[in-house]
């Protein structure tokens, strides 16, 4: 029964971050709350949890739009880059235009993220196909180039958005600093995410040209389409997240995300994402980088050094890789047995 619902893959995810949440819950310590009273478990208390799962909505989001490249078997390093141009650029209209209405400012800020973000991956899958230079260098710079843009045309200042905006994402359960807005944007683009690669066409073709981009073009797959497509959606779920981002903590900085990217491609390969192509979910993204955001709040509470939090991560990523490389060895000699 709990085969049908979490791969293997899923239910270890699970269990490790359920793991680490007990240690974490067990070891954090307690204090008394000012206002009831009550001994509260230092991480294992409704803020805590929130805020935990609002830090690792801006990592997921963004790490199922990089799954779908990685699983074309491409990398998408401008992300980080492409949220901070597009929170800059957003910012910069509402502040010019001020508009008083909520609704008027989501959709404004929501269209100019979004509008950037595919614009950013749409040059980003250009390039790429147009230039057949490795997806890695061609990100590399377009990393340096949007985030310079950002630099310029902000003027390396921060740039508050109206409180119009910030009152529609900021919106609270009860009487608590409780934000859920941004994980309930995390649950949608996930479970979108994993209908689009599970359920769809064009979803499949992804997976194909991942796995064999030669036999895919014999097939009459339109290759050059498709990648150029994986980068537009890797830039959609950036702008998306910067959307986000911008709303929830009321201004943007061309030094926003810096170093997301990283964050990013690790949640999606201790997600499973094969850096090779063709494997890969969102899902899996999705608890990828709650394991991450996991093991950065772990340093937090625990008060150790943060720069742990580097040496930990960078050993998930390569222990993810080296599980990836395992199993595909036994699949091939399981595969030549058959045969």
């Amino acid at each position: 029964m709990l085969r049908t619902l979490l791969n293997s893959q899923q239910a270890g995810l699970l269990f490790v971050i359920l793991l680490i949440g007990t240690i974490l819950s067990l070891s954090a310590g307690d204090h008394v709350n000012r206002v009831t009273g009550e001994v509260v478990n230092n991480f294992l208390n409704s803020y805590t949890l929130m805020q935990t799962a609002t830090d690792a909505s801006f990592f997921v989001i963004m790490a199922v739009g990089a799954t779908v490249v990685i699983i074309s078997g491409g990398i998408d390093l401008s992300v980080g880059a492409v949220y901070a141009l597009a929170g800059v650029m957003t910012a910069m209209m509402l502040r010019a235009i001020g508009p008083e209405s909520p609704f008027v400012a989501v959709v404004l800020a929501l269209g100019m993220c979004v509008g950037i973000g595919v614009l950013c991956g749409l040059i980003n899958g250009a390039m790429v196909v147009g230039l057949r230079v490795h997806p890695f260098i061609v990100t590399l710079g377009t990393m340096w180039i949007f985030r310079g843009i950002a630099f310029v045309t902000s003027k390396a200042e921060s740039i508050l958005v109206p409180p119009s905006l910030t009152d529609v994402v900021k919106w609270s359960i009860g009487g608590d600093a409780l934000y859920p807005m941004p994980m309930i944007i995390m649950l949608i683009i996930t479970v979108a995410g994993a209908i689009y690669l599970s359920r769809t066409v064009m979803g499949r073709h992804i997976f194909a040209v991942g796995g064999n981009v030669d036999a895919s073009r014999y097939a009459g797959l339109r290759i050059n389409r498709i990648l150029i497509g994986v980068y537009i959606l890797s830039g959609l779920t950036a702008g998306i997240a910067a959307f986000v981002g911008i709303s929830y903590y009321g201004s943007a900085s061309c030094a926003d995300a810096t170093g997301y990217e990283l964050y990013v491609i690790a949640s999606a390969v201790v997600g499973g994402a094969s850096l090779r192509g063709g494997r890969g979910n969102a899902v899996n993204a999705m608890l990828g980088a709650t394991l991450i955001v996991l093991i950065r709040q772990s340093i937090r509470t625990l008060h150790l050094d943060q720069n742990y939090e580097w040496i930990i991560i960078g050993c998930a990523i390569i222990a993810a890789v080296v599980l990836d490389q395992m199993n595909q060895h036994f699949t091939t000699r399981r595969l030549a047995k058959e045969a």
